[in-house]
Formats: C-alpha cells, structure tokens, sequence
C-alpha cells in the first residue's frame, strides 16, 4: 500500500514555476469492483462470450553471510521456525499479523506493508474493524501529541503519534518500545470484510510520517534486540480466492531467512533508492515474447516492490502492451475490455481451468552483477484469479493487474509467488521460489537466470527521482517566495503618491515597452 506522491506539491510546484517565468466459454459476466471503478448503473452487463482460437544467484549456507542470519537457538531472540505460518489473509484484503498492544496487551491483527513506513491502529471504534486500541487502557502508551496525516495510493487516515510496548506472539521474543499512531479519522482505508485493524509499515523512514525522524518499527526491533538488519516475506495464495475466508497462510520472519520457505537459489537484485523498496526493471516478456519497450517505460517513475498493494500494477503504457499481448498470445479472440480493466469478471464452469488459456508472464530484474540479469515469471493461476463462486457451478475470476499513473508495483499478484528477502543490511532484494506457489500439485512461478544485460540500457531508472518530500520542500520554498514577493508588491502599492515617479512629457510608453503587449498569458 505504497504512499502516493504529493500530487498536490507537483501541482503547485509546477504553477508557482509558470507564475514566475493519459476450449472454454465463459457463459457470463459479473460486475467487479477493484479500487474505485463505479459498478456499472442499471441491469448486469451482458454476458462475455469467450471463444478458442481456430542474477547473481546465492545459495546461502547457515550463517554464512553477512548481515542474514538464519534459523537459530530456539532459545535465542531469533527463532524463525517460530515466526513460520504467522500471517493470515489474501492478496485480495492483504496478509495480517497478530499482534499485543500496551499493558494490559490490547490483540489485534496488523496488515504487513513494505510500500508504507509507519505503524498505526484503530484508536476509536469503525464500522469497517472488529477491534481497536483504547490508549486510555494501557499503563505503558506515552502521547507525543503530534498530530499526522499518511495517503496510500488508496485510501487515508489521521491520528496522533504516541509510544507504546509491543509483542508478538508469532515473531520475536521479549517486549519492544515503538512509535504507534492511533487512527482517529480514516477515509477507505479500513474497508468492509477486512479482518485487520491496523498497518504495519515496513519501508524505509524516508517515508515515515510526519517527517523521517520518526523512528520505524523496524528500525526500533532491530536496536533494541540486536537483530540482523533483514526480514523475508512469504505470502501463500497462489490459486485461491484472493477474497476467501482470509485464513491463507504466510509468513514474516525478523531478522534473518528461513531456508524451509524457499527451494532453489535465492537471486538478488540491488535497491536503488532507500524510501520504497525501489527496484530496476530491464523488460517484461509474455509468453516468452519480448514487449520491445524502452526499459525506461518500466521504471516510470518508479519500480517497487510493496506487499501492501493486491494487484501488479503497471504504468499506463506497459500495462496497455501487456494486455494487447495477453490477448494476442491466448486462446481467446474475443475479450471483454471490462475485464482488462477490472470492471468484470470472468465465469467459467468449475469442472474448466481458464488458466491453459493464458500465457506466461516474466519480468526481468538487473543482477547485483549490472552486468547480469535475472528473471521472475507467473503463471496464470497467479495472474488469473479466483475471486467468486456462484451456487456450485460456476467459479468466476479477476485480472490481477492494472494500470498504475505513477510506478510499476510488484505487488501481491506477483509476490505469492515467491519467498522475498528484503535485506536492508546490504540494499538488495532477494526472490527464491517459494514452495507454497502451488497449485493442484504443480508451481506456478519461476526463476531463471542469469541472462546478459547487452540489450538494454545501463541505466533504466531516472536520473531525476522526485520524492515525495523533495516536492514538499520545493512547495514550501517557492510559496514562501511567493509570500516574499507578495508582501514587497503590497507595501510598494502603499507607498504614499507624492513618492511614487511623476511622468513629464519626456517620459515615453510605447507599444514595445508596454505591459499591455508584454503581459503573461
């Protein structure tokens, strides 16, 4: 649930600096919401009538690398076999994880988000959460009295920050001091059917609300239990309803990697920025074909990996290719757009599996060797996904990807795939296979590698990163000027008459000097 940027600073940033200088048949179709598309007025669309056509990659041994540690002394701080299977949840509502707040413990169930940077809770009852923190019941909550404000590409919230002690039933031992915010206001962030009250940010303080000098939950676990500067993720829906009974497992392992969730090599990519978990997309493929775009495209502005967010997002014109070569490379002819763009769903009987109709579908990561690549690859069972049963017949399905404005977003779509290693301690991201992407007995991701970078370029990624607080200070410089020089022209149009000049008949205005012919437009 990555932060969006300050739209609202580029907007004024950008006026200030004018002011002073876009087989099977599914027997029918079910509207679908996803994000904020409206749901389609009057009677259900007609049905879709679907027709067949006529890296450097490292095997790390236990304790042998620097900055990872992996599974230990059960007796220990660290035991990762303890914090195996700790999530709960799905890709359609995220993965969450239990939880102890204050003194007495407060239980409740945090949304893990390595796309945001602060931890916050529900602070007062909502209609959309079973549960909230009381501070007032805890001996141990400290008000900062700070108020703050956090924006997701989805949804928001205000609160007010505050301190408290944590534990975990399911991670590390021992109780911990942390910054909490207490959700006093949201808008779409606590959704219905949720079963979390909370988020737990992940991402790096760059982002952390209201300024970087809040301390974030990570930071604080690892200086006061010593832990390792590395977590892993593993999320395990791979071919389940993305929206079920929320009891998918998963798991969130501090400090270190446990070699039970993955198979194979673990293949790591660099992390070019410290804010989001920012990545360098060289290409995509589908179904084995290349999309021919500039590596730039998919990097615009930015390419993240970000547990928070449900679907794989891309920017409007790789997400445009990408559809146009699913399209072209399935067995289907004919498509309803709807369902391309989230608004439909498509049904088919539940003896037919739609996924043979789809192609594969691969992203390429550059290799901690620039000189190197590596790929990741979904199957349809990751991308085509079950979201509805109707009566005992039919199972119905999402597209799990969409078009993003602002960032290509490796989200849950992709990341049920795959064991993920965010280790901070060296900036990289790692990917292994993770041996719940299964499905009927048969994995549904890949890794391959490593393949030669000699055809794309050395650099992918922007030289020019606008984060989001460079646009904020830009804003608050440049309204500050504008102040400045608004003040200057009130005092001037102050000053008494007798001061101001007195044009004599030398004194000559004329068509080239005028401010009438001159004036901005």
């Amino acid at each position: 649930m990555g932060t969006a940027l300050a739209a609202p600073g580029l907007l004024l940033l950008l006026l200030l600096l004018a002011g002073t200088a876009g087989l099977c048949r599914a027997l029918f179709s079910l509207p679908l919401r996803v994000s904020h598309p409206a749901a389609p007025a009057g009677s259900p669309p007609a049905p879709v009538v679907l027709r067949p056509a006529s890296g450097s990659r490292q095997q790390d041994a236990p304790g042998a690398a620097d900055g990872l540690a992996l599974a230990s002394d059960p007796g220990g701080t660290l035991n990762f076999l303890a914090m195996v299977e700790n999530l709960q949840g799905d890709s359609g509502r995220g993965y969450y994880l239990e939880m102890l707040i204050g003194t007495p413990p407060q239980a409740l169930n945090i949304l893990v988000d390595t796309g945001s940077s602060n931890f916050a809770v529900a602070g007062v009852p909502d209609p959309d959460v079973t549960s909230y923190f009381n501070p007032e019941l805890s001996s141990t909550y400290r008000s900062e009295g700070i108020e703050v404000t956090v924006k997701y590409s989805q949804g928001s919230w205000t609160g007010v920050l505050g301190t408290d002690v944590i534990t975990m039933p399911k991670g590390l031992y021992g109780s911990y001091t942390i910054n909490i915010a207490t959700i006093l206001e949201s808008e779409n962030f606590f959704l219905p059917g949720v079963k979390w009250h909370g988020i737990l940010g992940l991402a790096y303080d760059a982002l952390a609300k209201p300024s970087s000098s809040v301390e974030t939950f990570f930071d604080s676990l690892v200086k006061q239990a010593k832990i390792p500067n590395i977590f892993s993720l593993q999320m395990c829906g791979a071919g389940l309803p993305v929206s079920g009974s929320g009891t998918n497992g998963g798991s969130l392992v501090l400090g270190g990697i446990e070699p039970s969730l993955y198979s194979g090599d673990i293949w790591y990519t660099p992390i070019k920025e410290e804010w989001y978990y920012q990545v360098e997309i060289l290409k995509l493929e589908v179904g084995g074909q290349n999309l021919q775009l500039d590596c730039r495209e998919y990097n615009a502005d930015k390419a993240i990996v970000d547990s928070g967010t449900t679907l794989l997002r891309l920017p409007e014109k790789v997400f445009s290719a990408v559809v146009q070569a699913i399209a072209r490379t399935s067995l289907i002819q004919e498509f309803s757009s709807e369902f391309w763009t989230g608004t439909q769903l498509a049904c088919w009987d539940r003896t037919e599996k739609p996924w043979s109709l789809f192609p594969k579908l691969s992203i390429y990561l550059r290799d901690e060797n620039s000189s190197r690549s590596f790929r990741i690859s979904i199957l349809p069972q990751l991308y085509i996904q079950p979201i509805l049963l109707i009566g005992d017949n039919m199972q119905c399905y999402r597209f799990g990807i969409s078009s993003s404005t602002n960032a290509l977003v490796i989200g849950a779509t992709v990341m049920e795939g795959f064991y993920v290693i965010f280790d901070r301690a060296q900036r990289r991201v790692g990917f292994a296979v993770s041996p719940c992407a299964e499905v009927d007995g048969s994995p549904v991701s890949e890794i391959e590698g490593p393949f030669t970078t000699e055809d794309v370029a050395s650099n992918c990624v922007s030289s020019v990163s606008f984060h989001e607080p460079v646009l904020w200070i830009a804003s608050y410089a440049l309204m500050s000027l504008c102040g400045i020089i608004l003040l200057v022209l009130i005092v001037l149009l102050l000053i008494p008459p007798r001061c101001q000049h007195r044009y004599t008949d030398n004194d000559v205005v004329n068509d080239e000097s005028s401010l009438v012919r001159h004036r901005w437009k």
